[in-house]
């Protein structure tokens, strides 16, 4: 195959999740120009149709179907489920981006909050792939992208309901790709730092409020600290889950991808 030609993606039905946000939105994007049928969620339907007729205004033949969805209900995970499958097919594609951010010390840390976390940055992204997972075993081939974080890959202050949950997808992502390649099925991660997103420029902020800086203080100095002197764009993770998800990459199996112009290297 051609990588990110605009037909290398025509025999692929992709669902993505938290399709509304920075890096769903992106990675649909690039999708839907390289010809997959696509099966995009989250919460909020007016986004969600903006971003099938942007990726109309790229790929006129682009297939979209919008499925509004709580990941955290299991009768919107079965109903999704279902509705992608009757649509397009059973799905070959999986991007688990859907999740939430958020930083707190121990001390201050509720259990509210801690449990809203892990249920949606962990255990609906589980449970939906679940269900994923019964529909590629029916073909013998898929992959699965999931989305976790440099916070999935090492510590730091004030951030332990996150990166508790992000490490825990990539435990999940491990212990998921040993079962799911006997299957012809291939699970990855990619671990984005400071991502250009709302979500990414929100995680800034609250950075320089616990140092007493502005945002564009705390950003410029988040930048000095990275070797490549700048954070990432959502269009450079999305090229990276498109990776993921192609031939291009079939003997990548388990593997957690660092996008973070070097900032974490090992």
């Amino acid at each position: 195959m051609a990588l990110f030609s605009n037909d290398a993606f025509k025999s692929e039905h992709i669902l993505i999740t938290g399709a509304t946000g920075g890096i769903g939105y992106e990675t649909a994007v690039e999708a839907a120009a390289m010809g997959a049928k696509l099966t995009i969620t989250g919460r909020n339907e007016e986004k969600l149709h903006k971003l099938k007729d942007s990726c109309a205004n790229l790929n006129e033949k682009a297939e979209i179907f919008v499925c509004p969805a709580d990941l955290n209900d299991s009768e919107d995970r079965e109903r999704l489920l279902k509705d992608a499958k009757q649509t397009f097919g059973p799905v070959t594609g999986l991007v688990n981006s859907a999740g939430i951010a958020g930083g707190d010390s121990l001390d201050r840390l509720s259990e509210e909050k801690m449990r809203k976390m892990m249920e949606l940055n962990y255990f609906s992204t589980v449970l939906l792939t679940q269900g994923v997972y019964e529909q590629m075993k029916e073909i013998q081939r898929g992959a699965v992208v999931n989305v976790s974080s440099l916070s999935g890959l090492r510590g730091i202050h004030s951030n332990i309901a996150y990166s508790a949950s992000k490490f825990a997808v990539i435990g999940f992502t491990q212990s998921f790709a040993v079962e799911a390649i006997e299957h012809g099925i291939r699970v990855n991660a990619v671990c984005p730092g400071f991502v250009d997103t709302e979500m990414g420029r929100s995680a800034i902020a609250g950075l320089g409020e616990r140092n007493g800086n502005s945002y564009e203080e705390q950003r410029k100095l988040s930048e000095q600290g990275i070797p490549s002197g700048r954070i990432s764009e959502a269009d450079e993770v999305a090229r990276s889950i498109i990776f993921l998800l192609s031939n291009a990459s079939e003997n990548i199996v388990g593997e957690s991808l660092k996008i973070s112009g070097g900032s974490v290297m090992r």
